[in-house]
């Protein structure tokens, strides 16, 4: 016969705390992830090739950031370029990126890097929508999908200096 000494019980392993653990872990990094934008540029001056021998890439690593100011100057990697002409230049941007990462001077952009790429818009306050939209259109129409505003967020989270309500009915 088996006897247990009163008071003592069998040990558990509570797995629910782990899990919530672990997904807060996961939250934390993936949060602090998105937080990190690179806004570096290269400048590269790459000889003419025919595509034909150029490896194609198909991943970018880092985002390319196009940059509104009140003024309406577009700066694409702190390059100033014509609105129209954004799309364009994103792309270059992206190629000499990766080219330089890659230390590949022939490489060109797949059509799925293109699409998995990220760019992050910062305008500035009193840039008109219209300036922005045309921005995003000129992009994709050279085929990027994927786009964030970027915002200060010392402005989001200052509640002094936070414009005051509407006034009521």
């Amino acid at each position: 016969m088996k006897r247990r000494a009163h008071g003592i019980k069998p040990t558990k392993i509570e797995i629910i705390p782990m899990i919530d653990t672990m997904f807060f872990l996961l939250v934390f990094f993936l949060l602090r992830s998105l937080d990190i934008i690179n806004l570096e540029s290269l400048g590269i001056n790459l000889p003419k090739e025919s595509e034909i021998t150029r490896p194609k890439i198909e991943k970018v690593e880092k985002q390319v950031t196009v940059a509104i100011k009140a003024n309406s100057f577009v700066y694409v990697n702190n390059r100033l370029t014509e609105y129209e002409d954004v799309g364009k230049a994103i792309i270059r941007e992206a190629t000499a990126q990766e080219r330089a990462r890659l230390k590949q001077p022939t490489a060109v952009l797949s059509e799925k890097a293109i699409e998995k790429m990220s760019v992050v818009i910062q305008a500035e306050n009193g840039v008109k929508h219209g300036l922005v939209v045309t921005c995003i259109d000129s992009a994709r129409s050279q085929g990027v999908q994927r786009f964030a505003i970027a915002v200060d967020q010392r402005l989001v989270n200052d509640k002094e200096n936070a414009p005051a309500p509407p006034p009521g009915p």
